[in-house]
């Protein structure tokens, strides 16, 4: 499986990455550094999963899955991020976002999270 992480933090990639390890999701990563490259990686390269911080410069994470909707793609996105309020989670469920798994996490977390959506 191919997943692209996309956070402006490299420190967050890593752990994101580390922990999805954990998890024991021996997955093919690729990084973005912001939204806008994500988008730009999405599509040259079409992974199986986005994985998205919210707030990132150049383009936000929801902005990046509206921007990927509108441009066609259709690649499953879910949001790995600092805030989860109620207003986020029904902003990220309306663009149709997969999930919204909030920080700090465990691999626990992830397993629980992202398993129903690979069955």
């Amino acid at each position: 499986m191919r997943v692209l992480v996309a956070d402006d933090s490299r420190v967050m990639r890593q752990i994101v990455i580390r922990t999805l390890r954990q998890a024991g999701y021996d997955w093919e990563i690729t990084e973005a550094p912001d939204g806008a490259a994500a988008l730009e990686i999405a599509q040259a390269q079409d992974p199986d999963l986005v994985l998205s911080d919210w707030n990132m410069p150049e383009m936000t994470g929801i902005e990046l899955l509206r921007a990927m909707r509108r441009h066609g793609i259709d690649i499953p996105l879910g949001f790995v991020t600092s805030e989860g309020s109620a207003e986020m989670r029904e902003q990220a469920d309306a663009a149709g976002a997969l999930f919204l798994i909030a920080k700090p996490f465990t691999a626990e977390v992830f397993r629980d999270t992202i398993d129903p959506f690979l069955a």
